[in-house]
């Protein structure tokens, strides 16, 4: 009898128990554990991403750059005058120049004319000392057209300077007229010395002849008025006849 009684308690503290599992709500047995969250995570700061720039499609419209136009040279004018600087025996001097423009002749130059004074004719021009008689000068220089081309007229200078003369022939390359024939004529004729009255002269190449510059100065002059003389041959250019 106890047994049985013992049996029937136990049985109806099974039965019990199931029900009072079965009476839990679905949300709360099924719902999954929450993660602990990061408190890192938490205060970061939101990540900013740079506003990258995409270049813009070409639509067939875009404007071209403008290019800058060439600024044109100011030339001088004939006679126009100003100031430019030299070397004079290793020291610089100011001088006074004038611009010639000889468009018979093709040619323009500048000159210091407060030592030379300019004879100017319509295809030649001569720069004299102003000391100098002008009709007998021992120091000037002369620039003339020739309508013959340069070693024609280089040819022919040659020999008659070679009957006083003990020349020297030269390639020389002036600063704006390019190449040109240089005849040096500064010693006697067989003597081996200084002639008194000495020549250069430059024989320049132009598109229908050339031109004969031709600087004379005396032995005393030579330093002084060839450097002058030199310096003024440098500014010549040639232009349209």
């Amino acid at each position: 009898m106890k047994k049985t009684l013992l049996a029937f308690i136990l049985c109806l503290a099974l039965v019990l128990s199931l029900t009072a599992c079965g009476n839990v709500p679905t949300s709360e047995a099924e719902s999954p554990a929450v993660e602990p969250k990061d408190a890192a995570s938490e205060t970061a700061e939101p990540q900013v991403t740079a506003d990258v720039q995409t270049p813009a499609q070409d639509d067939g419209q875009t404007v071209p750059a403008e290019t800058a136009e060439p600024v044109a040279e100011t030339r001088r004018q004939d006679g126009e005058r100003f100031e430019e600087v030299i070397i004079m025996e290793g020291m610089e001097e100011t001088v006074q120049y004038e611009h010639v423009i000889n468009e018979t002749a093709g040619f323009e130059m500048d000159y210091d004319y407060e030592s030379f004074v300019r004879r100017s004719e319509s295809d030649r021009e001569r720069f004299i000392l102003a000391w100098d008689d002008p009709e007998n000068p021992e120091n000037y220089l002369e620039v003339t057209y020739s309508s013959e081309d340069a070693e024609t007229v280089a040819a022919a200078i040659s020999e008659e300077l070679s009957k006083d003369y003990d020349i020297n022939r030269s390639s020389f390359a002036l600063d704006r007229a390019g190449s040109c024939i240089r005849i040096d004529a500064c010693e006697v004729k067989g003597g081996g010395y200084t002639a008194d009255q000495m020549q250069t002269v430059d024989i320049i190449p132009t598109a229908d002849g050339c031109l004969i510059a031709t600087a004379h100065f005396s032995a005393e002059g030579a330093e002084g008025f060839g450097r002058r003389f030199a310096y003024m041959m440098n500014t010549l250019s040639l232009i349209d006849r």
